[in-house]
């Protein structure tokens, strides 16, 4: 009687996955090949300026300004004030 469990239970694990497998084979759409278009267009014209100047030049963006460096300090080589984290006493 406990052969017939395990033989039951090993069926189950093997035809249950193979089952599923056939069906979802079986129900499945094969996919049609992509519809090429026969001719692609572009745009050939090019862009026409939004302002009527020609001299007039737009406000910079913020990633378009110039930022000064910071000013250099001579420190010595041993500061290291700057590297301490919390906790740490030197």
């Amino acid at each position: 009687m406990v052969f017939t469990r395990r033989m039951a239970a090993l069926a189950a694990v093997v035809l249950i996955p193979l089952g599923v497998a056939a069906t979802s084979f079986a129900l499945a759409d094969s996919p049609a090949p992509p519809k090429v278009p026969p001719r692609v267009e572009l745009d050939s014209g090019s862009p026409t300026p939004t302002s009527t100047a020609p001299s007039a030049r737009p406000e910079p963006t913020p990633s378009d300004e110039v930022v000064s460096r910071p000013p250099v300090t001579d420190s010595p080589a041993d500061d290291d004030d700057d590297d301490d984290g919390p906790g740490d006493d030197g």
